[in-house]
């Protein structure tokens, strides 16, 4: 991957001694951004989700990015011809456990350190589908340690607490109906599952995957 390092010089008037320092601001190129990669655009952090290149006739190959705002979820498709410059956001991910909630929001014990921090619930993706003791991966930006989101894992287990009677011998699974899970979200499952049952879901949507054992 190439990056490009630019340098910007500010004047600091809280100091007599202090005229000026220097931030470090490094570039990525369109075509090296993957899935995970962070940039810093329009004054926001964005998180690449999916992308893909275009030959549009004859034209040039373009970078064609879907980007999910870190701060409040907004995702948007943008175009980029190759080579274009953008700022990297150079990300750290490590994984934390979730222990419980109080008023300072939901808290997370660093699987490293031992740290204990809160995280706000809107910063934590599929937070619908978690519950005490899962791991969940903290993603913060390495320039200042600000926490950008945390991330359930796609797939998780969670027993349902309520649900209409299952209807013996019916193993389909084209036709759903409501179940509540001990998270206390509200999902879809086939008509043989009953209360008590352990189910995998997908996190990033709330479908039902499989059965799950005991």
């Amino acid at each position: 991957m190439n990056y490009e390092l630019r340098i910007k010089k500010y004047f600091v008037p809280l100091h007599p001694k202090i005229t000026k320092y220097i931030i470090y601001i490094y570039m990525i190129n369109s075509q090296d951004i993957k899935k995970g990669t962070a940039i810093r655009m329009d004054g926001a952090i964005w998180v690449c989700i999916d992308f893909q290149h275009r030959k549009p006739g004859k034209g040039n190959t373009i970078m064609i990015i879907k980007l999910k705002n870190v701060s409040d979820g907004r995702v948007l498709e943008r175009r980029f011809n190759i080579g274009e410059k953008l700022e990297d956001v150079i990300i750290e991910r490590r994984p934390y456990q979730y222990l419980y909630e109080d008023q300072s929001g939901r808290i997370f014990m660093n699987q490293e350190t031992f740290e204990q921090i809160p995280i706000d619930n809107e910063l934590v993706i599929g937070h619908e589908y978690m519950k005490e003791s899962d791991i969940v991966e903290v993603v913060s930006d390495t320039t200042d340690g600000t926490i950008l989101y945390a991330e359930m894992p796609v797939k998780t287990i969670l027993r349902v607490t309520h649900s209409e009677p299952g209807i013996k011998g019916d193993t389909a699974t084209n036709t759903l109906k409501p179940a509540t899970l001990e998270t206390g979200v509200e999902v879809r499952v086939p008509l043989f599952i009953n209360e008590g049952d352990l189910i995998q879901v997908d996190t990033r949507d709330g479908s039902y995957l499989a059965r799950a054992k005991e």
